[in-house]
C-alpha cells in the first residue's frame, strides 16, 4: 500500500474511535514497550521490530513505564530485603483502567535536544551533538517545560560557540 493511504486510514480509524493523532510510528514505539512490559525478551523483540543489534531497540523503541519501575522496585525488594512487597489492592485496578496511550518519541531534528518529564516538577533537557565522530552530551534541568526550554536553547547555543573550533579542526586534518 502507499504510505499516504496506510496514515490516512489510521487518522480516519483514530478519528471514529475519538483518539487524538498520531502517527503510525508511534504505535511501534508503544508495541515495544508494552511487549517489554509483559515480559517479551529484548533479542525477541528485535527481531520482530526488524533491528540487527538490540541496542537500537533498547535505546529508541522501549521506554520505560511506572509499572516496570515498580515491578523492579518490588524485585530488589525481594532480592535485597528478603520481603514480599505489599500487594496492590485490586480492585483499583478493575476502577481504573489504563487508557491507551501512544508513546511518542523524545528525540527532535538535530541541533535542537531534546526534552524528558522526569516527574511533575523536574523537566530535564538533553543537548548531544556528535562532533568528529564522538558525542558530547549535556542536560539542564528546571522545574516548568518553558523554563527547560529556555535553558535548553541557552545551553545548545553555548556548546554550538565551544564546539566550532573543535569541528573546524577535525575538517582541517
Amino acid at each position: 500500500m502507499d504510505p499516504a493511504a496506510v496514515r490516512k486510514k489510521l487518522a480516519a480509524v483514530l478519528e471514529r474511535a475519538g483518539c487524538k493523532h498520531l502517527r503510525f510510528h508511534d504505535l511501534r514505539h508503544t508495541f515495544a514497550t508494552n511487549a517489554l512490559e509483559h515480559g517479551m525478551d529484548i533479542k525477541t523483540l528485535s527481531a520482530i521490530i526488524g533491528h540487527v543489534s538490540s541496542a537500537t531497540t533498547l535505546n529508541v523503541y522501549a521506554h520505560v513505564t511506572d509499572e516496570m519501575r515498580q515491578k523492579a522496585a518490588d524485585h530488589i525488594d525481594r532480592g535485597i530485603a528478603g520481603v514480599e512487597p505489599p500487594s496492590k489492592p485490586t480492585w483499583k485496578k478493575e476502577t481504573t483502567p489504563t487508557p491507551f496511550r501512544a508513546v511518542k518519541g523524545k528525540y527532535r531534528k538535530p541541533g535542537t535536544g531534546c526534552m524528558t518529564q522526569i516527574n511533575d516538577h523536574l523537566w530535564e533537557g538533553r543537548y548531544s551533538p556528535k562532533v568528529n565522530g564522538k558525542r558530547i552530551a549535556r542536560n539542564v534541568y528546571a522545574s516548568t517545560e518553558e523554563e527547560c526550554e529556555q535553558k535548553l536553547a541557552e545551553l545548545i547555543q553555548e556548546m554550538k560557540k565551544e564546539l566550532e573550533p573543535l569541528r573546524t579542526k577535525g575538517k582541517a586534518c
